[in-house]
Parts: C-alpha cells; structure tokens; sequence
C-alpha cells in the first residue's frame, strides 16, 4: 500500500518513532530521582538520599532497552517477525509498568538497598517520598503496549522489501544477477546467468 492511503496511525515511520521514542522515556526516567529519602525521620539531621530509578528498579533499564532494541528491529522485520517483537515489547511493557508500580507503592522498600548502603544498616526506618518519575514510566509503558497491540495490525499496511521484489524473469535491470546466490538460482530456474 502508498503512504497516501495507509492509515497515518499504520505508518512504519509513526510506530517505530512511537516506540522509540516511548522506549527511551522509560530509559530516560530511570536516571531520575524516584525516591527521596530521609534518614532521620525526626528531621534533627539534614541527611537525604536521592534514589534514582535505575536503582529502585532495575529491570526497568533493561527492559527499556530491550523495548527499544525491539521497536528498531520491528522497522526491517517479516510478518513473522514482527508478531514476535510485538510480544517481547508487550513483556517488555509490562515487566516496566509492575516494576515502576511496585516502586510507586513500596517506596521504601524500593530504596533499602541504597539506604543500606548509605548507612551500613539494613531494615533501618526512613522517611521516602516517591517523585513523579514511577508514574511517568508506568503511562509510558502503557503506551509500549499499546505500541506492541497495534504492531502487527499496523505491520499489514508496510510493504515488504526484499532483494526479489524489483526482478523481472531472473534479471535486475538487463544487467544479469548480482551475487552467486542470484546466480544458481537462476540455474534452478533453467536460466542461464551469463
């Protein structure tokens, strides 16, 4: 199908950039505070500890990145294929939307190992308040799956390049084959490539 009569939602350029771009917010939120604490809860002292997500959560990196990988591949990949990507970035968006829930409801248990490394004590009490970051990577992984439903609906309106769809008869511009594989293929087609 032409761009013109692909729905604009459907196009390969709107999808992957989507993805892409959801994908590396989700990245981009883990190197951001998600938890504040502070260690004396009285306030006698003024000791804050600023968690950042990649450590309260630590599968969110990977899944961004995995999420991300899967949305560049899903640019150059088969029917087959891209139902296979859709899958990991829906895995991938929801692995990112319970980790980043769990830190938004659990603060402080999200935040003990940088406390315990912060202190040299484990289990210790901690005022900790969460920032907006665990909620944006939640909306952004809602939207990654969202993506990775519409993938394989949208992937029906892409057109599928190969090194086959510009031949006529075994030849490519009167030029003859390209490659040797082109070559004996040519040969199990009766055709004489030279």
């Amino acid at each position: 199908m032409s761009t013109a009569t692909t729905p604009r939602w459907a196009r390969k350029a709107t999808l992957v950039l989507a993805m892409t771009v959801l994908a590396l917010l989700v990245f981009g939120a883990t190197t951001q505070t998600w938890v504040e604490v502070q260690l004396d809860p009285n306030g006698a002292s003024n000791s804050n500890l600023h968690v950042q997500g990649n450590k309260a959560a630590t599968a969110v990196t990977a899944l961004a990145l995995v999420a991300l990988a899967g949305g560049l591949a899903a640019s150059i990949a088969g029917k087959i294929a891209r139902l296979v990507i859709a899958a990991i970035i829906g895995l991938s968006a929801v692995g990112i939307i319970l980790a980043a829930i769990t830190v938004a409801v659990d603060p402080l248990g999200a935040a003990q190992g940088s406390i315990a490394a912060a202190t040299g004590v484990s289990g210790g009490q901690a005022s900790v308040t969460t920032t907006a970051f665990p909620i944006l990577a939640v909306v952004a992984g809602a939207l990654l799956a969202v993506c990775a439903v519409v993938l394989p609906v949208a992937g029906r309106h892409w057109k599928s390049r190969t090194k086959y769809d510009t031949r006529t008869g075994g030849q490519q511009g009167g030029n003859g084959p390209v490659d040797e594989i082109d070559s004996w293929d040519s040969l199990s087609r009766g055709e004489d490539p030279t």
